[in-house]
């Protein structure tokens, strides 16, 4: 491989943008409400204001054919959109309901939900924490064990962004309201690269960012669905309905609406596609015996098409890493937000994988545009590498 060309195998963490999601910035700021304020009542501030809610709509569309535009939320991104939903909803369920004071969530969750507990504590919420099997999988048994009728709301992801392991949602989501709870998912990870059904999955809110499929990074959503307690976490203007304040980017949903009306409807075949490739990577890498496959082996079928997530006896990640970068190959260890903790990660340590395995991990990530060829080349450095550092 040319020194000057490198192979993004880490998807996972950003993407770069689709044609698609290109061409709707470039026709915004050709357009005339390029700039316009959607809350404004002047003509180009209402033609502004009837492209949000265009763009909203797609989005809508694109989590099920039942969900209203109303339901959605435009953020800043996937981090705020998790943000408002763990402490808008566990407050206003509490303002509701003063005995449920009590959070669940998993041992595997994204940095946007971890990070947050500490405040949820201090709110006088207590906070308990599920983990996952070997397969990365959080069990509907063991987290009905921890439920009880003083939980406000249950958050569990939708697809692990390490491991790519898929979590049972609809079981997860029908043992919290057993008990009278409400469920979020954070599925940043999986949107629009499995299908989701936000009735079908039977959450009540649900969270998504651009950057993982092929849109900006200035834009994500939250999916409240209606009915849902929720208190701002911001004030300052009556946009989004009162939920999230603050002049929304037009120019970016835009982009998102673009993007979802590209990949939903293929949401399915992609999935198979792309389970196929990773299927054969997993296999082709494992021919060596000191890699190893973080969900085990087989590999769980119930897992994103795009994540590869493997652990290599002998080396450090970020050897792996800076040897693989220097032959033209970008991945990562896990989760790019954590990247620069020289800690293992806190997804594979909760598997049961000891530390010395976590701190070999790899995560090779990418979508529907990735080359085939590309990942055959890569295995074959990596396995270069690997058995040519045999004593």
């Amino acid at each position: 491989m040319s020194a000057s060309r490198m192979v993004n195998l880490d998807y996972a963490a950003s993407t770069p943008l689709r044609p698609e999601a290109i061409d709707a910035l470039r026709a915004y700021d050709a357009s005339r409400i390029a700039g316009a304020n959607p809350n404004s009542l002047h003509s180009l501030g209402r033609e502004a204001a009837a492209a949000l809610e265009r763009a909203r709509r797609d989005v809508a569309r694109s989590l099920g054919t039942t969900v209203r535009p109303q339901e959605v939320v435009f953020t800043s991104g996937g981090t705020e959109a998790n943000v408002l939903a763990l402490m808008g909803i566990a407050e206003a369920v509490r303002t509701h309901e003063p005995n449920r004071t009590r959070i669940v969530t998993s041992a595997i969750e994204h940095d946007s939900i971890l990070d947050n507990l500490p405040a949820l504590r201090r709110m006088g919420f207590t906070v308990d924490v599920v983990k996952p099997g070997a397969h990365g999988r959080i069990e509907p048994d063991d987290l009905e064990r921890l439920l009880g009728d003083d939980v406000a709301l249950v958050s569990i992801m939708f697809a692990n962004n390490e491991t790519g392991a898929l979590q049972p949602i609809r079981a997860l989501a029908q043992a919290a309201h057993a008990r009278g709870a409400r469920f979020h998912t954070d599925a940043i990870q999986g949107y629009l690269h499995v299908p989701i059904d936000v009735d079908a999955l039977g959450v009540d809110a649900l969270s998504l960012a651009g950057h993982k499929v092929g849109a900006p990074v200035s834009v994500g959503a939250l999916y409240l669905r209606r009915a849902t307690p929720f208190t701002p976490q911001a004030r300052g203007g009556g946009q989004e309905a009162g939920r999230r304040p603050g002049t929304q980017d037009v120019r970016s949903a835009l982009a998102l609406a673009a993007v979802a009306r590209l990949l939903a409807p293929n949401a399915e075949a992609d999935w198979a596609h792309l389970r196929e490739l990773s299927g054969a990577l997993y296999e082709r890498l494992t021919t060596s015996s000191r890699i190893h496959a973080t969900l085990g082996l087989p590999v769980p079928a119930e897992r994103l098409g795009g994540i590869v997530s493997v652990y290599v006896d002998g080396f450090e990640s970020e050897d792996l890493i800076l040897r693989l970068d220097q032959r033209g190959f970008c991945v990562s260890a896990g989760s790019a937000c954590s990247s620069s903790s020289a800690e293992a990660s806190h997804v594979l340590t909760a598997m049961g994988l000891p530390g010395e395995a976590a701190n070999g991990s790899l995560r090779i990530s990418f979508d529907d545009r990735v080359d085939p060829d590309d990942l055959t080349a890569f295995a074959d450095v990596l396995l270069d590498i690997v058995e040519g550092d045999r004593p």
